[in-house]
């Protein structure tokens, strides 16, 4: 069965699926390991995070430096099958429409699959035709390829180190 929360208060981007930033890849881990290392945004995502980031309908804040800010409510939470976080409000400093990734949504689809677990990333709403998606594509591949992956397989993730 899926949780999940209504979010009223943001109107959702509508766009097609082919239009949606989507990266996956394969794991020996199971499909629980890998739940709990998304949900550890902390262990894979750089920057200054505020709030739960593992519980239903919780939101919480990423800010790194005056470039990236954006708010997320959790609105699906399947263990070993699914998380989907709303932005519910954002700020990228380096494009014109500053609230570009307003109402779109930052999907994770687990899936065991051959005996391996099958991770599917998609930020559905971050089209190739806005501004954002060279820069935010490039970073989300960093993210979810190198630093989620390793979070996964070897237990240390590569967040950007905090400055001191």
């Amino acid at each position: 069965m899926t949780s999940t929360m209504e979010v009223a208060d943001v109107e959702a981007k509508e766009v097609s699926q082919a239009q949606d930033l989507t990266y996956s890849f394969t794991v020996e881990q199971t499909p629980d390991e890998v739940f709990a290392a998304i949900n550890d945004v902390r262990g894979w995502w750089s920057g200054e995070i505020e709030g739960e980031t593992d519980k239903l309908g919780r939101e919480w804040t990423y800010r790194y430096k005056d470039i990236h800010y954006s708010k997320q409510r959790i609105t699906e939470l399947v263990p070993g099958r699914r998380v989907v976080w709303q932005v519910m409000d954002s700020y990228l400093s380096f494009v014109d429409d500053k609230t570009e990734w307003n109402g779109t949504r930052v999907v994770f689809e687990i899936a065991r699959k051959g005996g391996k677990t099958e991770v599917r990333f998609t930020h559905a709403g971050l089209a190739a035709e806005d501004e954002c998606f060279d820069k935010c594509s490039n970073a989300w591949g960093f993210y979810i390829n190198l630093s989620l992956l390793g979070l996964i397989e070897t237990g240390k993730g590569e967040p950007n180190k905090r400055e001191q």
